[in-house]
């Protein structure tokens, strides 16, 4: 991300659903480079804390499409004038209008609790303040807001906070506080924005299910260079390894274990895969393929569990997409009729030499007779990521975040599993 206060010039840009964001991007953390380097397969028997994940559903997601296409070429010319300046100001942020999976947290003594998007996408930690415009309303979207009064951990920062979105600003001012996940692990002295106005985000964070951001990329790309809450972690040694995981659900719940991995929720041995940056957690792709589609790599792509869709450059997802019997919109969304996903081709990502196949119908959100293929297209500025593999390929797959080493891992999710729990 960017901080437009700092006049800050962009290295890096991505789509967070279907918005556009510009990152800065700088060398990765000296000090978490002086921790040892640790093997990215540690033992499951290290102290691990798990945070449930819960998915919106597919019909607000179709309805959401439904939605943008009503808007038509009126919306479509007002976001393109955006972005033209918004990138020359480098000012273009993540709008969260597709994010589907959040979970909890709490801040300050005694707890206070928020609803969070996990975000690999992004670097810092946000939450609505007590007071906020543009932050829900009593009837719909409510949201639960910090009150640092009530908060004996709290301690004042003061610094102006803002974030410019392609249709407004979100801004407000840095706090310092206690951040707890999952209950037990507790991160003291926590630098994060008490967000005043949340106008930037518009309606998708109106009716959003979540109340703020907590990213999980690396500093780097912090506003201000703010220390995440995760490379805190790592330093006040609550955490016994420096790795996060994902489990997406489908039917039901995901799971964000931190401090570890949990191996009854794959199938087979993790591939890890050297990161490409350590920025956001991008890797290269060998090349990909979908019946008559083929790309040829190396690819740039993000891992970013911030982005429901899988992104790739608008050429190359037209022809993906024609490939397998979709069609396409103005905004770069494609739909396909229902009654032909059986014989939708597999989509296969080759990452480091290893084959990563998402089934034909993994690749689609269905929901009141509309499917919606689950790719869309976007071109990124250089030196931007070609690619951004979201939460349908995270779904598909059980991924691992090694901060220290820099590496991420997949493994075959086990489906079995999320229908165990429910």
């Amino acid at each position: 991300v960017s901080s437009a206060s700092k006049g800050i010039s962009p290295r890096l840009f991505r789509l967070f659903d279907f918005w556009l964001l510009t990152g800065l991007q700088k060398s990765f953390i000296s000090n978490i480079m002086k921790l040892q380097v640790l093997s990215l397969f540690l033992p499951f028997t290290a102290a691990q804390t798990k945070i449930p994940l819960y998915k919106r559903s597919n019909e607000d997601l179709v309805l959401a499409h439904i939605q943008r296409e009503r808007e038509g070429a009126l919306e479509q010319q007002e976001e393109s004038s955006n972005l033209r300046r918004s990138l020359q100001e480098s000012e273009i942020i993540k709008d969260y209008a597709n994010a589907q999976y959040f979970g909890a947290i709490s801040i300050g003594n005694p707890p206070q609790s928020f609803q969070v998007i996990f975000d690999t996408g992004s670097s810092n930690l946000w939450v609505p303040k007590v007071g906020c415009v543009h932050c829900g309303n009593p009837l719909f979207g409510r949201k639960h807001k910090y009150n640092h009064d009530k908060s004996t951990s709290y301690v004042a920062d003061g610094a102006d906070f803002a974030i410019m979105y392609g249709s407004g600003s979100v801004s407000g001012f840095w706090s310092v506080d206690s951040v707890v996940l999952a209950d037990d692990l507790v991160i003291e002295s926590q630098r994060f924005a008490e967000v005043a106005d949340a106008g930037g985000l518009g309606m998708a964070y109106t009716f959003g299910k979540f109340d703020g951001i907590l990213g999980l990329g690396f500093t780097s790309i912090s506003i201000d260079n703010t220390p995440t809450v995760f490379e805190n972690a790592i330093s006040q040694n609550v955490i016994d390894q420096p790795i996060f995981a994902f489990f997406l659900g489908d039917n039901g719940p995901g799971e964000l274990t931190f401090g570890g991995y949990d191996v009854t929720k794959f199938e087979g041995d993790l591939k890890s895969v050297k990161l490409d940056k350590a920025t956001y957690w991008q890797i290269l792709v060998d090349g990909v393929n979908a019946g008559s589609y083929q790309a040829e790599g190396p690819i740039t792509a993000i891992v970013d569990s911030g982005t429901s869709l899988i992104t790739g450059p608008k050429a190359e997802v037209a022809k993906l997409a024609k490939a397998v019997g979709a069609t396409g919109n103005f905004m770069g969304e494609y739909t396909i009729n229902c009654s032909k996903i059986p014989q939708m081709p597999d989509i296969v990502f080759t990452i480091d030499g290893t084959d990563y196949t998402l089934p034909g119908a993994a690749t689609v959100i269905q929901s009141q007779g509309t499917c919606l293929f689950a790719f869309m297209g976007i071109d990124f500025p250089p030196p931007g990521p070609q690619w951004i593999l979201g939460d349908v390929f995270m779904r598909e797959y059980y991924t691992v975040f090694n901060y220290v080493d820099q590496t991420v891992a997949f493994a075959k999710a086990k489906r079995s599993a999320e229908t165990q729990e429910e």
